[in-house]
């Protein structure tokens, strides 16, 4: 299956194509909940590891 390249309808031919950071930033709004609760597990991942790897050298 091809990935999705998605253009808003209302770009004009002189407009450049929007950012990849304009991009991701829309598709992080429209996927909000997914978006923070990778987030937030990404961010408990890090720290388990972080105090682990502290108690581990301590």
């Amino acid at each position: 299956m091809a990935p999705e390249t998605e253009t808003p309808p209302n770009l004009s031919p002189s407009e450049p194509p929007p950012s990849y950071v304009k991009l991701a930033m829309r598709n992080m709004v429209r996927k909000g909940g997914k978006s923070l609760q990778h987030f937030a597990l990404t961010t408990i991942v890090l720290l388990g590891a972080l105090v682990g790897l502290a108690y581990l050298t301590r």
